[in-house]
């Protein structure tokens, strides 16, 4: 998990798939990527940023209770425990003070669950820039917590009606105001998906989650590393930035997909929002409809790095469906008093549903990535909506 080969790519995924109009912005990203992350200066501000306004490094938590239960040794990394609730937070620092150095005054972002929306309108409101977030209208009905909290960090939060209404189409309506605004705006991607440099960028921002677990893990076990790292994927960038610190050992790498929503299980090669990874299509290339509880994970595609790494069999990927996920959301809040994402509870079903099998045999050791908290799934689940 280095830095991609020409062009962006991860063997025969990645690249950069966009209109003509958008070719120059992705290459006056890319230079000023490279130029902020061999600065020093650049990350030692962001480490700065970080660690005293989103509160790194976040907690490694054993989940006592549930390892009993479960006959293993469960650790949790704790991203719920970041300021705004997510991982997001830590790749929209990365951006906002990249879109910053490269004098743009506006963010324009995409989001799904809102946590992403989140976090860029509380950066935009630290750094004194604008924040325009593009939310599927189904999406924001279902996570109306985190509408309001954009609006109220001052961010316009921008509905989308066509096609699902959710991640998917907001993505695509981000992308065409980009297009338009390039001059002074830049495209804060939430994820490690999208056209070259954002699977590459977004992973070296989130590569922090990867790089203190396995400084914490190793304070914690006597073998140093877990037998197993679990996060969930939907774009996957808490789990590309979890599996950047463990890819070169001997760890297994599970990515737990929503079982509506797999890309990586049932996709097949295709082009998405800028970049060839493995997408849901018909048989006549239509991107078709995905499906989860979590909206966070409710995506057609996959991150281009995913794919590779699934492909060269580095990383395996399984789904859970509706059904654990909500299932793993009370367990977890019931044994730790831990009450995390839908998208998170992903993971936690997993390992629910594999612990004492051959999947994951007793005594193993697992570190868990929880990619945010759950506050803004609760009115969901009070209501007993699945979808």
């Amino acid at each position: 998990m280095r830095e991609p080969a020409d062009g962006g790519r991860f063997g025969e995924f990645g690249g950069r798939f966009v209109p003509e109009s958008l070719v120059p912005a992705c290459a006056e990203l890319e230079e000023a990527f490279r130029d902020a992350w061999s600065d020093p200066a650049f990350r030692q501000q962001l480490d700065m940023f970080r660690t005293v306004y989103a509160g790194r490094p976040t907690a490694l938590t054993p989940a006592w209770n549930l390892s009993a239960e479960l006959g293993l040794t469960l650790l949790l990394k704790r991203e719920d425990l970041a300021h705004t609730g997510s991982h997001k937070i830590n790749n929209v620092l990365g951006q906002a003070l990249l879109a910053r150095r490269m004098g743009k005054t506006r963010l324009i972002a995409e989001t799904g669950a809102g946590s992403h929306g989140v976090a860029t309108a509380t950066a935009a409101a630290l750094f004194g820039l604008q924040a325009t977030v593009y939310m599927g209208e189904r999406d924001m009905q279902r996570q109306a917590l985190n509408v309001f909290r954009m609006e109220l960090l001052g961010a316009e939060v921008v509905p989308v009606t066509s096609g699902s209404r959710t991640l998917k189409d907001a993505t695509n309506e981000a992308m065409r105001q980009w297009v338009a605004a390039v001059d002074d705006s830049h495209f804060c991607l939430g994820s490690v998906a999208g056209p070259h440099p954002y699977p590459w960028m977004v992973r070296e921002f989130q590569r922090v989650i990867g790089e203190e677990a396995r400084r914490q893990v190793a304070a914690e076990l006597s073998t140093g590393v877990p037998d197993v790292v679990v996060a969930c994927v939907g774009g996957g960038s808490n789990a590309a930035g979890t599996f950047a610190g463990f890819a070169d050992t001997a760890a297994r790498l599970i990515g737990v997909e929503a079982a509506g929503g797999a890309a990586l299980t049932n996709g097949t090669p295709g082009v998405v929002h800028g970049s060839r990874s493995l997408v849901l299509q018909d048989e006549h290339g239509q991107i078709a409809e995905a499906h989860s509880v979590a909206a966070g994970l409710d995506y057609p595609g996959v991150g281009p790095e995913h794919a590779q790494l699934n492909r060269s069999r580095r990383a395996t990927y399984v789904t859970v469906t509706d059904e654990e996920v909500v299932e793993a959301v009370r367990r977890l809040a019931r044994t730790e008093g831990i009450i995390c994402a839908l998208e998170s509870a992903h993971a936690v079903a997993w390992v629910l549903r594999a612990a004492g099998t051959d999947e994951l045999p007793r005594g193993s050791t697992v570190l868990l990535t929880l990619s945010g908290r759950g506050d803004k799934d609760v009115m969901q689940l009070r209501a007993g909506v699945t979808a």
